[in-house]
């Protein structure tokens, strides 16, 4: 196969993943990554039990905040750009519920004021888990 017919068959395959979501009512933000100790604090105190059984949180940044009304939401994301290139991990949609405030999490973001902070597992579902900042597409 040559390199650019394999390359079409590259962008027609993540064109088909991209589509599978329909992102057209989807706002544009930026996340970063927190490390443990994960206490969902804000939205449940010290309950863990809270935590999605799939392990894939965040933490609101103010932006979505809405005053703790985001706690529990879910969120569909996605990587679309960082400031280094290759960073994120393309045709990857993950959905994380909101679990904590990032500016009051016991664990500090890596980045501060990001529309959320992922856990770091989390976070390199979709980017490189060594990135500080990524620009996702998000929806409720």
């Amino acid at each position: 196969m040559t390199k650019s017919h394999h390359h079409h068959h590259l962008l027609h395959f993540l064109f088909i993943i991209t589509n599978f979501f329909d992102f057209s009512g989807a706002d544009v933000g930026t996340a970063t990554r927190y490390s443990p100790p994960y206490l969902p604090t804000a939205c449940y105190s010290t309950d863990v039990s809270q935590f999605p059984a799939n392990n894939q949180f965040a933490s609101a940044g103010e932006g979505i905040w809405d005053n703790g009304a985001s706690c529990g939401r879910q969120y569909l994301v996605r990587c679309i750009s960082a400031s280094v290139q290759g960073v994120c991990i393309l045709g990857v949609t993950i959905a994380v519920t909101i679990v904590d405030r990032g500016v009051s999490s016991v664990s500090y973001p890596v980045v501060a004021n990001t529309t959320m902070t992922l856990s770091a597992a989390t976070f390199a579902m979709i980017a490189d888990a060594s990135a500080s900042e990524i620009n996702i597409e998000f929806q409720q």
